[in-house]
Order: structure tokens, then sequence, then C-alpha cells
């Protein structure tokens, strides 16, 4: 292979590289866990580049090719230790999941570089070796984790994203939360950031990539910035003026940037046909299909395995981008049709299937609704077809079926239609919910878990939200979040609770079912690491009165106040257990009494002082309680 620099300089570029990333100390919040595990390999791989600076050995064309890999690794490494020392702490938050895969892109680039490194050759020491090897099977393991973005953040980000039109007294807690969590409150960590997304314009804009690929920042960012300079009572909001110049390409844009959620991260183009992954990252239909075609079977953003390749529709995106082209006179690119003898080939498979699911023999039924399952996943027109052929009613027939993989396969085809929202209506009013609710109870764990997430997903019209509530499916939703099943299994359930109790009814419903003891139990098991999730679901429940009084009880209140006083507690955590204890102490005040038996007021004088506005707020309101008792 070419060499482009002498072995000597080789060596010392990585000794540059290691040392001048290493130099990064402070981390944004969102990122310090997976710097911090950088850093540790970057440390690590550093006794190997000094002896080989002191020994200086002649390089084979192996060896040489090796380091020049991992130098690619190293400096891949130092951009984005950089970028999460001193980037948009709001960018960072948004594309989590982007961010993580890159970590994982760089632990894959620092594995194939040292898997088979010629130590013999370069005269290292067996001490050294031994701690290298031993540090690329951590690699290995590292780049297989299965770590997704913090829930709280993710669906805290989802709220506020979702209603931009009126904001309500429950968004601005939830801006207040996540203003805290990105440490984004005082003024000068929200002009620090202004500059941050200001650079990170210019940079894209200079890349001169393209429209697509300048439009990463995003309006969505910037109204993100400003809502929380709203909050803090910050009157500054020109973000995009002075000295930030844009991309001419999109100067008949009004908004002058595309939102970063409506590009694919493959192609960086705006999305036509938006489809969601088993990951859940959403993607240009062509692009990702391209991708699986081609044997991977991971996501491309956050690098995870794929537990199924289906591909659902994201109509709520596909909306949001057409009503936001539609708004600032943008023309999407028309996209070629697929092939026809690909479509035609369905059309003629599906009437097939449809009716092979009806049919009074198990083992064409079994082969029908897996196929079906199959096809469900692929595309839009393929979902319009199953439902236009009857396939709706032929599969909520199945749901019934003794045959547990039958089952499992039905439910998660009708979890594909549900994407649609005219399905959502046609499968609710089919009679699936009821027969859904039956699987979420009796079903195996994978349909346990595929009916909750089915659920949420009809949950997402509020004529749903009512149904699954009087139909009886909060009490099995509990059962999953208390069972001894699957953390993945505890989340499913935990979001489908959360969405449901949005309806004030379910609230109580879900009071009935269990769900206080439920997350008091989640709450209790700390390998789950699920409190956040269950104290988001107690703050919704505290607003309701015989939520209130299922909750009102000295342990609980006792569980409050350790959450409070507890140094290693979240600050959400914190945050959540004040204003539970607030709601609770205002209509039940001999509980708060017993409350501040143990101590309370040292730790509540405390956040009144230095505690965010929000905490503050509440802390201050607790104090004042507390005097008139």
């Amino acid at each position: 292979m070419g060499r482009e620099m002498d072995d000597e300089d080789l060596v010392e570029e990585l000794l540059v590289t290691v040392n001048s990333a290493r130099a990064f100390a402070e981390f944004r919040r969102t990122q310090r866990k997976e710097c911090a595990n950088l850093l540790r390999w970057l440390q690590l791989v550093l006794p190997l580049l000094e002896e080989l600076r002191d020994a200086a050995p002649r390089l084979t064309d192996d060896a040489y090719r090796r380091l020049a890999l991992l130098g690619r690794a190293l400096a891949a490494a130092r951009r984005l230790l950089r970028s999460c020392h001193d980037g948009s702490k709001i960018y960072l938050a948004l594309e989590s999941e982007t961010v993580l895969a890159k970590f994982r892109d760089v632990y894959e680039k620092m594995h194939s570089a040292l898997d088979g490194m010629p130590y013999a050759e370069l005269a290292i020491s067996d001490e050294v070796k031994e701690q290298v090897e031993l540090m690329n099977a951590q690699l290995t393991r590292c780049k297989k984790r299965t770590d997704t973005q913090d829930m709280e953040l993710s669906m805290d980000l989802m709220v506020i994203l979702q209603n931009k039109e009126e904001e309500r007294n429950a968004d601005r807690a939830i801006l207040e939360r996540l203003a805290k969590k990105l440490e984004l409150q005082t003024l000068a960590e929200l002009r620090a950031e202004t500059m941050a997304i200001k650079k990170l314009i210019n940079d894209r804009n200079s890349n001169g990539g393209g429209q697509h690929a300048v439009a990463d920042s995003t309006r969505q960012m910037v109204d993100l910035l400003n809502r929380f300079k709203e909050i803090a009572g910050v009157d500054e909001k020109d973000v995009l003026g002075g000295d930030v110049s844009m991309p001419k390409s999109l100067d008949k844009c009004p908004s002058l940037m595309i939102p970063n959620d409506f590009l694919c991260p493959i192609t960086l183009e705006i999305m036509t046909d938006p489809v969601i992954v088993a990951s859940g990252q959403t993607y240009e239909r062509r692009s990702i299909q391209k991708w699986l075609d081609s044997g991977e079977r991971t996501c491309p953003k956050s690098r995870q395995p794929l537990a199924h390749l289906s591909l659902a529709p994201n109509y709520a995106l596909k909306n949001l981008i057409l009503q936001w082209c539609d708004k600032h006179m943008v023309e999407l690119q028309k996209r070629e049709p697929e092939p026809a003898a690909e479509t035609e080939e369905h059309k003629e498979d599906i009437p097939s299937l449809v009716e092979g699911m009806s049919s009074i023999h198990p083992d064409v039924q079994r082969k029908a609704v897996k196929k079906i399952r199959r096809l469900s996943k692929e595309c839009p027109e393929n979902r319009t077809l199953i439902a236009d052929n009857g396939g709706i009613p032929a599969l909520i027939g199945l749901l019934a079926c003794p045959d547990k993989k039958v089952q499992e396969n039905t439910v998660t085809s009708l979890l594909n239609l549900s994407i649609d929202d005219k399905n959502k209506v046609l499968i609710a009013r089919g009679g699936a919910i009821p027969l859904v609710i039956e699987i979420l109870r009796n079903g195996t764990p994978e349909a346990q878990e595929n009916s909750a997430a089915t659920l949420f997903s009809l949950s997402m019209l509020d004529e749903n939200k009512a149904a699954i509530g009087s139909l009886g499916g909060l009490a099995p939703l509990v059962e999953l979040l208390r069972s001894s099943g699957t953390a993945r299994g505890k989340k499913d359930a935990a979001t489908a609770i959360f969405n449901l109790v949005l309806s004030p009814q379910n609230k109580a419903r879900a009071t009935q079912a269990g769900i206080v003891p439920a997350l008091v139990k989640v709450m209790d098991d700390k390998g789950l690491g699920m409190v956040d999730e269950a104290l988001s679901i107690f703050l919704l429940l505290s607003s309701h009165a015989a939520c209130r009084a299922e909750i009102g009880t000295t342990a609980f209140v006792e569980k409050l106040v350790r959450l409070i006083k507890d140094g290693n507690s979240t600050p959400k955590n914190k945050e959540c257990a004040l204003s539970v204890l607030l709601e609770l102490g205002t209509n039940n005040r001999p509980l708060l009494v017993h409350g501040l038996r143990f101590g309370l007021h040292e730790d509540l004088s405390k956040i009144a002082k230095n505690g965010t506005s929000r905490a503050q707020r509440k802390a201050n309101l607790l104090i004042q309680l507390a005097r008139k008792l």
C-alpha cells in the first residue's frame, strides 16, 4: 500500500492526536458517560504508541495499514470529544442517537485497527500487548451495547415538539425540566448555547455539501432555544441574525433551514416516504431498504441490532413535512414509482394471503399470517392493499387463535397496520382491542410486548384512549409492568400507560388496576433503571383526586423525602418528588407534617436558594405551606 508519511511521523501523529483528544475534560451532560468511556480507551492505547515511538521499528505494510486505520479512528474520536465538549447542548440532545452511533463507529474503527495487530513485529512488551488486547475485547462488548437515549429526556422532547401551537401548563413544566437537564437556565448558559448554535450553522454552511447537508442546523433547534430563553426571562431571540450566513440555495425558503428531523440520516435529503425501523429511528424508505437489502441488520444511526425488519410508515412526520413544505412553498422531489412487476406481484399475493388467513386449515393460516406480517412492514402500498382486501377483519379473526405463534404474528401485523390513523379506526371498530388485551394477558413474551406497543399506537387517537381504558386495557399493562418479564416489556408497558393516563378517566382506572404499588416496585428495583419513568407517571397521576388518595400514604411520603434528600438522586427525580409532595401536602396537610419530621426543612431551604427556577418555586411553596402549619 502507498505510504503518505514516514513510520516515525505516523507514530508521532498518533501520539499528538491522542494527547490533544485527552485534553478535553468537561462534556455536555447528555454524552458525559460515553465521553468518559472513550477517554479511558484513549488512555489505554497510549502505552502502545509510546513503546512504538521509543522502539522505532520498521513497519511492515500490515502494521502500517493498521496504524493508519487507528489514526483515522483517533482523529474521529478527537472530533467527537470536541463536539461533546463545546457543541450545542440542544443539538446533542435532539441527535443523541446519532451521536451515540458516532461513538460506536469510533469503537468499531479502533477495534478493526487493533484486532490482529502484529505485536511481535513491533517489539511491543507482553504487558502492553495484554493491556491492548483486553481493551480490544472490551471495545467489542462496548460496540454491541444496546443502550438507548434517556427515555425521560426523549419523552419530554417528544411532548414539547408535538405541542407547538398552544402551550399548556404541563408543557411549561416540561420545558423547565428540559432546561435544567440540559443546563440551559442561566443567562451565561443560554448565551453560550446561542453561540454554539450559530457556530454549528456556519460550520455546516461552509462545508459546501449542498442544501441538505447545510440544513442540519434546524429551525426546530432554534425554536427550542427561544422557548428556553422565554421561561428564563431572557429577551433575546435573534439567533440567526448578525454574523450567521445562510445557504444561498435556500433563499426562497422563509425559514432558511430545513428542520433536521425532516432529513434522511443516510442521504441527508428531505424525506418523502419516512419509515420507522425497529430501533425507533426514521429513514427514507428507499434508503433504508437498500441498506437492508445489502444484508445489514443494524440501525445505521444507532448501530443497534434490529429486532425485526419491519418498516412502519411515519405518517405523523410525513404530515409535518408536507405542512412545512406547503407553508414555505417548497416543492418535494418526486420519486420514481417502484418497479411495476414487484407491485403487481404483491397485488396478486395479498388477496390470496388474506383469503388464506380465513382458511379452515391451520397450516394455511400460519403461513398466510406470517407472510402478511412481513408484507405489512415493507411499504404503505402493501398496507393499503392488505386493508383494502379485507386484511384487518381477517387478522382480527385470528387474534383468538389458540396457536401462540399465530397470535404473535397477528398482533404484530396489526401493530404495523396501526401506524395509519385510518387503520387505527378500523382496527378499533372491528373489535380488536379486547382481543389484543387478551393476548397482552396470556400471549408469548414477544406477543405481550407487541400487544402493549399496539395499544400505545391505537391510543394515539383520543377515542381509542377511552376505549382501551373502558375495556380493561390498563390492568394487564400494569401487570406487565410489575411482572418478572423483560426490561423491554416493562418499558413498553410504561410508555403505553404514560400515554393512556393523559386521559383523565384513565387515571382513576390505572389506580384501580394497581398502578401505584406497581410503580413503587419499579422505583425500588434499582437494577431496572426506571425510576424516572415511574416518577413521570406519578407526576401525571398526582393531579387526580382518586390517585392522590391512593398515593397519599405516610410510607410513600417517606419515599419521596428520601429521594429529595438523597445526594444520588437525579435533579429530575428531586423535581418530580417535590411536585408530588406539594400536590399531596396541599390536599392533605398531615402528610406534609409527617414528611417534615424527617428533617426536610434544610433540604427545602437549600433547593430554594440553589435549585433551578422550577425546583426553587416548588421548594418555596412547600416552605410557605409548612410555615402555615
